[in-house]
């Protein structure tokens, strides 16, 4: 392990405890899942003195031997596609991704799939693509920008800005963000100073330059990135140079080395159980099938705005008949997950478009246009093969075989088309801000596995995306530009949110402003199923400074 020394690795794998030996403790703290989210809450509880057990369907930090890193696993597979194909399900365990299914219920028939998140120590902080940016002022005020829209949106989220900044300025600090500070941010909403990052590219630069002849205000996106010589940027995958600020390089490692910390491995929670006040056990599953009740006294659940709801909902009995924590009806409910198209810019030769190096948030609250989101540097697309495979397995739902045969005839003029994309271009993503509709959310019935939901852009958002999309291909007139659309794909749920939203009324929330469950007292969500709107940038800050937050106060 890169980074790392012999005795590091042999006290990090010393960490390790058994689901028996687990089940035999009462412990301070239970967390489940160890993304932004779980690692950051229990580092912080971890290193105020308490005894904290992360548990983790997937591998631990010390587990390397066969990991695969500085690529995408399938890109060596003999078939890309990942389901029913063991060999490629093996390879993306390896490469720290989850091989549990997701279930769209949006259309007339169902579609499962395997999402691209993250599963083992980080989540799928070890998966991406580093940028972590504050949300702005205006985004905890979101029922005011969305007049129009016949959401669920709340006025306003139950703190303000103001009382998360300190937060976020102690996580940028622990995930170390570089970046520099967006001109169109005051000193009241901004960090005042970030470590510089590098110096931009070439082709960064010459798009940096048009936006600002155009009169917009671009600047260098924050970064949880060393920027070690060399460094390539892995997004989508695990970084071999460990250079990556991820879940489990600052928080989950520190906690286990530093603070105590114990680590439960491989290891699927079933259900929780509970009486009318309290979270009684935790009912964990091994890799062998044995099933241990493990107990705290603090819970907190982390694994993410589609798991974390499908459990509550599977955790019912005569005190929950309608799952856990859930008398308000609103555990899954209020699905987000950005709208996100990709802008290509094409340049015509390649180049190396691996970093992550631009943002502009022009459009973020826009006087005449309304509140639509942010425009920021993507990275680099899968190879080839990988996206070719996504493409059939879309083309087999939509349309059938015999679609996916016709596709077989382009089908070199179509990866043609996808290498140039791949190695010539520039990548922007346009993030839009979606908004919480009762209908878009996770469902009962999952099994632990496979997590059905439901999720469908509603006229609105449609509309502020048509917007948006041509503004932004507007102000880059002077390149080739492609609009890769992908705000309609429900297999893009990375930045999913919202399925646990946190609020004052019992009746319209599930969680209280620190996050506690309304009616359990040892119940806490701190992953991103609380967030009530799901602002314009990407979660990962505002994820993490809550979880410090939380933290704070139970610590306090």
């Amino acid at each position: 392990m890169e980074g790392l020394s012999n005795h590091e690795v042999v006290r990090l794998k010393s960490s390790g405890v058994s689901l028996d030996d687990a089940a035999q403790q009462v412990w301070d703290v239970v967390v489940v899942g160890t993304g932004v989210g779980g690692a950051t809450f229990g580092y912080a509880m971890a290193s105020a003195g308490r005894r904290v057990l992360f548990v983790e369907r997937g591998r631990g930090p010390w587990e390397s031997s066969d990991t695969i890193v500085g690529t995408y696993p399938e890109a060596g597979a003999r078939h890309a596609r990942v389901d029913g194909d063991p060999a490629t399900r093996e390879l993306l365990v390896r490469g720290g991704r989850d091989t549990g299914h997701l279930v769209d219920s949006s259309g007339r028939r169902p579609r499962s799939f395997v999402p691209f998140i993250g599963v083992g120590a980080g989540g799928s902080s070890a998966l991406y693509g580093m940028a972590m940016e504050r949300f702005f002022p205006c985004d905890f005020d979101p029922g005011g920008r969305h007049r129009e829209a016949d959401s669920a949106l709340p006025p306003a989220w139950p703190l303000r800005y103001e009382d998360l900044a300190p937060w976020y300025g102690r996580a940028e600090g622990l995930y170390r963000v570089r970046g520099t500070v967006d001109p169109l941010r005051t000193p009241f909403d901004g960090p005042r100073e970030l470590p510089p990052p590098p110096a931009l590219t070439p082709q960064n630069a010459g798009v940096h330059d048009l936006l600002q002849r155009r009169g917009l205000h671009p600047y260098r996106l924050p970064m949880a990135c060393e920027y070690v010589p060399d460094c390539q940027s892995c997004q989508g995958f695990l970084c071999p140079r460990r250079c990556k600020n991820d879940a489990t390089r600052v928080a989950v490692e520190p906690a286990l080395l530093d603070h105590g910390a114990r680590w439960l491995g491989q290891c699927r929670v079933q259900r929780l159980v509970a009486d009318r006040r309290r979270v009684q056990s935790i009912v964990c599953r091994d890799s062998a099938g044995a099933e241990r009740e493990v107990r705290g006294r603090l819970v907190a659940l982390a694994a993410g705005a589609m798991r974390t709801p499908s459990l509550l909902l599977n955790s019912t009995s005569a005190e929950w008949p309608q799952g856990l924590a859930n008398e308000s009806g609103l555990v899954g409910r209020h699905l987000m997950r950005h709208a996100i198209d990709l802008l290509a810019l094409d340049l015509g030769e390649d180049f190396d478009n691996r970093h992550k190096q631009l943002a502009c948030n022009d459009f973020y609250d826009h006087p005449r246009l309304g509140k639509l989101g942010s425009i920021q540097s993507f990275g680099r697309l899968p190879p080839v093969p990988v996206m070719y495979a996504a493409l059939e397995d879309d083309v087999r739902h939509i349309a059938g075989g015999l679609a996916v045969a016709g596709l077989g005839l382009v089908a070199p003029l179509v990866r043609k088309t996808m290498r140039s994309i791949e190695s010539q271009s520039l990548l922007l993503a346009l993030t839009i801000e979606d908004l919480p509709y009762a209908g878009n959310g996770v469902l009962p019935g999952g099994d632990g596995d496979a997590v059905p939901f439901r999720y469908q852009l509603h006229r609105y958002e449609r509309r502020r995306l048509s917007v948006f999309r041509g503004a932004a291909r507007d102000v880059l007139q002077g390149y080739r530009t492609r609009v890769l659309s992908q705000a309609e794909n429900n297999q893009r749920i990375a930045h999913a949110c919202g399925t646990c939203r946190f609020g004052i009324d019992p009746r319209t929330s599930v969680l209280d402003v620190d996050c506690r469950a309304h009616g359990l007292e040892n119940l806490l969500v701190v992953d991103a199923s609380f967030f009530p709107s799901s602002g314009g940038v990407n979660p990962s800050l505002t994820i993490a400074a809550n979880a410090l937050r939380v933290a704070g106060r139970l610590c306090a």
